[in-house]
């Protein structure tokens, strides 16, 4: 059972790949142009930055409710961390936004 999910789940990559590969193949000999590869990586570069800040800011969150529940009586400091980190951690997502589009608007 266990080998033929795990068949199964390549089959379907492997067919995912090529629903995918098929419309880059079927384009005119133009190529791809500079904007088009920093609009790629634009996409990849949120996601990771995105993935980023979503993982610390939960851990953020934790450590203070942690915190909140070992000391209560800290509560106001821990608080004043608490949204300082998770601001600084949400301005990476905005300069990464910021940098992508400078990016794309200097790509010919």
């Amino acid at each position: 059972m266990r080998t033929l999910m795990r068949f199964m789940s390549n089959l379907f990559m492997v067919l995912a790949t090529l629903c995918f590969a098929v419309p880059a193949f079927a384009q005119g000999g133009t190529g791809l142009s500079p904007k088009t590869w920093v609009a790629i990586g634009a996409g990849f570069a949120m996601a990771i930055a995105s993935a980023g800040c979503a993982i610390g800011q939960g851990k953020v969150a934790a450590s203070a409710a942690e915190g909140i529940a070992r000391n209560p009586s800290a509560r106001t400091g821990i608080n004043l961390a608490l949204f300082l980190g998770l601001a600084l951690i949400e301005s990476l997502a905005l300069y990464t936004l910021v940098i992508i589009i400078y990016a794309f608007t200097q790509a010919k």
